[in-house]
């Protein structure tokens, strides 16, 4: 499905269709915001904890689109020209080199150093051309023919001038290269912006972009995308080990468990033969969901209570 026109979806439900053949649940808001976007030609922004499934969704939407997904991962420093474009100074460095040996046939028979110089110059674009551009995440986005999802992830981790650069190029589709010129957008991207909220992102943007927010599922949606990403879960186990996840969360722990951890010991408990969860296997596996020593003590010390209340909400 191409995005020239970034308006492909007939129907919300359409949407969240695609989005579940490639593997991703997605909710009625979640659909509804990618209908919308497509239609009226926005970037979403999608915030939510960390593991939420904010940057499966753009996977998601370029697997089930068919196009290219290209990837920007932001960090404190990013600047221009790893987000947009380099010289391949190396390639220049050469072909200066060669320059340089022609040096007298490209002279020979002119009268003066004047015009000299004026026939070197000749030979100034070859050096600052298309051919000597690296495109970086942002351009090669805009380059795409046949539509293009641009995931630009944890903006939040950008510098504030980053987002302002950003804001411009996400307003008009394209980009001024003094040496070159204007490049324009060969299709419309569609973007995803996704952040961690570990600071405000600016007003500018956040009018620019549709806003997601994804919490944590429910335990009946949770259930549902361990159903769909392990296959041969039983279903016992599925609502057993859910339940236990969603009281692992409610403790007091420094990093709560994401969706895809939750996959991560669903399929563990497969590989293990496991058939219902019992205190030892649970304690055996908790390094599978939980990411540090502290946030493992606290549970161990909950455990033989979190697995029994889990179990008695399973039946």
């Amino acid at each position: 499905m191409g995005l020239g026109t970034r308006s492909g979806f007939d129907t919300r439900e359409e949407v969240r269709e695609g989005l579940r053949s490639v593997g991703y649940i997605a909710t009625n808001r979640i659909a509804s915001t990618v209908y919308l976007a497509s239609h009226l030609g926005k970037p979403i922004l999608v915030e939510g904890p960390a593991g939420v499934g904010k940057t499966e969704l753009a996977k998601a939407a370029a697997a089930f689109m068919g196009v290219p997904l290209i990837r920007l991962q932001c960090y404190e420093g990013l600047d221009e020209s790893k987000a947009l474009y380099e010289w391949k100074y190396g390639k220049q460095l050469l072909y200066t080199q060669l320059l340089k040996d022609k040096l007298d046939r490209i002279v020979q028979g002119e009268a003066g150093l004047s015009e000299s110089i004026e026939r070197l110059h000749e030979y100034d674009d070859i050096f600052f051309s298309p051919r000597f551009l690296e495109p970086r995440p942002l351009l090669k986005a805009l380059q795409q023919k046949e539509g293009v999802v641009l995931l630009v992830d944890e903006i939040d981790k950008a510098d504030d001038e980053f987002e302002a650069f950003l804001l411009e190029i996400l307003s008009d589709f394209q980009v001024s290269i003094p040496e070159i010129g204007t490049i324009e957008a060969a299709s419309v991207p569609f973007v995803f912006l996704t952040s961690n909220n570990t600071r405000e992102l600016s007003e500018a943007l956040q009018r620019r972009c549709l806003h997601l927010y994804i919490s944590f599922p429910d335990e009946k949606l949770e259930r549902e995308i361990v159903r769909s990403r392990v296959p041969g879960i039983a279903e016992r186990l599925n609502r057993q080990l859910v339940a236990f996840i969603h009281k692992v969360r409610q403790l007091d722990i420094k990093k709560l468990p994401s969706v895809s951890e939750t996959i991560d010991w669903a399929r563990t408990l497969v590989l293990l033969h496991a058939e219902n969860l019992d205190r030892e296997m649970v304690r055996e596996t908790l390094n599978t969901f939980l990411k540090t020593q502290e946030d493992v003590q606290v549970a161990e010390g909950r455990l033989s209570a979190l697995t029994e209340e889990a179990l008695k909400e399973a039946r």
